[in-house]
């Protein structure tokens, strides 16, 4: 909607950062609404399967290994860029090429590892739901909160305000993914359908 409102050049539009914020802190309300949805089971959460007896981590230590995999987590990705940029100028590659197609497989490569397992040991409902459950975070959580953090965090403010390709990059991914997990069915053809249009989109960020 923010890029919505500022292509159009509405009233709004000239409050580009206070409505960012807003729709920051709106997205971020419905993220923490949804939450017990997904716990209790969703539409996107994981179908309920009987499960062996484990041994459960003491909550303290579950804390303190998400602490610590997060402050990994940072390294790694600061490590990563440092080491992209050289490789970037070699291969003339885009910075939107970069950080849309490159940075994000990589960033998300646990998520499509245990999609492509799910998904080879014919668990589709898990598959999809875990790549559907990332995507809804990134959307309604990491986002808002990366806007947010940049009014008081660094010398630029990030909007959302996008541009006009990516607007329509991300409209099209949503129906897709909305016509081919409707019916509840999955085929071959229909994975090709979305391979082939993320192939599209990545094309598309090649020159910039």
């Amino acid at each position: 909607m923010p890029t919505l409102v500022f292509f159009l050049h509405t009233p709004a539009s000239k409050h580009e950062d206070a409505f960012s914020i807003g729709s920051a802190v709106i997205l971020l309300i419905v993220y923490i609404a949804s939450i017990p949805v997904s716990l209790q089971g969703g539409p996107t959460a994981l179908p309920e399967e009987p499960e062996e007896p484990t041994r459960q981590w003491p909550l303290w230590l579950a804390v303190v290994i998400l602490v610590v995999a997060g402050v990994g987590a940072a390294f790694v990705s600061d490590w990563f860029v440092a080491a992209l940029i050289p490789a970037i100028d070699i291969l003339h590659l885009s910075q939107a090429f970069t950080g849309l197609v490159l940075v994000a497989l990589a960033g998300n490569a646990v998520e499509h590892a245990v999609g492509i397992q799910l998904a080879a040991k014919n668990k589709m409902d898990y598959a999809i739901s875990v790549i559907l459950n990332s995507s809804l975070q990134v959307a309604l959580g990491l986002i808002p909160v990366l806007v947010l953090l940049s009014f008081f965090v660094g010398p630029t403010h990030l909007t959302l305000v996008l541009p006009p390709l990516l607007v329509v990059a991300l409209v099209l991914t949503g129906l897709l993914s909305t016509v081919i997990t409707y019916d509840g069915e999955s085929t071959w053809l229909e994975g090709v359908a979305l391979i082939g249009l993320y192939a599209i989109i990545a094309v598309s960020f090649w020159w910039g």
